[in-house]
């Protein structure tokens, strides 16, 4: 197992709508004496400013279940979302066929197995000659304000929260650096969203730079959120990022790093706060 063979410790498995990645590593996780935190990784959408037509763009949360697997409601749920990202995806195959790109799910399916989407369609363009890089691919047919976009059906951000809370989990947003909002704005945005119940901040993520980080551990401190982390290794996806250490490793996070996560939820579940602490940033064997 390649996390046990690099000396990880533990494993933080949040797939995107889905638990099928931590269930299938349960098992083998067990037989590698590897500690498996099960997460998940929601698409929800934020809603439009008042007057405004124009569709927001897609921000995700980061549920951590650190005390093991949510309960069947919750995964009933997560069905409901799949059943949503299939659809976007014929309608995807539909839209990019009236574009004169003539590819099918079958091929996109054979990157994505149970999990398709769009990282999955960049690859076929790429490999058919469609687009000259997956890169390209996102920016002509497949980002949000792209020639093939099509609007996929995703729940509310505070629904997203509110789920994430109701199934005994950590709500974190992921990756505020891909947010549109800076300064300021992210400011209100992270207010807005502890008002609806969010827990933590990803502080630590393989495309946040150290100025980065320190403006989100600046947001955890203020807001009383818990700091959160990980390399966000997606494999071949994205062989710049590596398991467990990120980019030329620069998200190399220690054990304490998740025992720090466990004592402020602790806290926060007794009514108690504890102040967020700079990560230990190294990769303990």
């Amino acid at each position: 197992m390649q996390a046990k063979a690099l000396g990880l410790e533990a494993l933080g498995i949040a797939d995107h709508d889905t638990l099928a990645g931590y269930d299938a590593a349960c098992p083998v996780a067990a037989a590698e004496d590897l500690e498996l935190i099960c997460g998940v990784e929601l698409s929800t959408r934020p809603d439009a400013p008042d007057g405004s037509t124009k569709r927001e763009r897609s921000v995700h949360v980061l549920g951590y279940f650190i005390e093991g697997s949510p309960a069947a409601g919750f995964r009933n749920w997560l069905e409901s979302q799949q059943a949503s990202r299939h659809q976007r995806n014929l309608d995807l195959v539909e839209r990019l066929h009236e574009l004169g790109v003539h590819i099918d799910l079958d091929e996109v399916r054979v990157y994505g197995r149970n999990q398709v989407g769009r990282p999955h369609f960049a690859k076929v363009l790429l490999a058919r000659g469609y687009a000259g890089s997956l890169q390209e691919a996102f920016d002509v047919y497949l980002a949000d304000d792209a020639k093939a976009s099509v609007a996929r059906d995703e729940p509310a951000l505070e629904e997203g929260i509110r789920r994430i809370r109701e199934a005994g989990g950590i709500a974190s947003l992921a990756h505020p650096v891909r947010l549109p909002q800076r300064g300021d704005k992210l400011f209100e945005l992270v207010r807005k969203l502890v008002d609806a119940g969010l827990q933590g901040i990803e502080v630590y993520h393989s495309e946040h730079r150290p100025e980065d980080c320190a403006e989100y551990m600046d947001l955890a401190r203020h807001f009383d959120l818990i700091p959160t982390g990980g390399s966000d290794f997606h494999g071949e996806n994205k062989p710049e990022v590596r398991l467990g250490t990120g980019i030329n490793r620069n998200v190399c996070l220690s054990y304490a790093f998740l025992d720090r996560i466990r004592e402020m939820a602790c806290a926060k579940s007794n009514g108690r706060s504890l102040t967020a602490e700079a990560s230990p940033m190294r990769l303990r064997a």
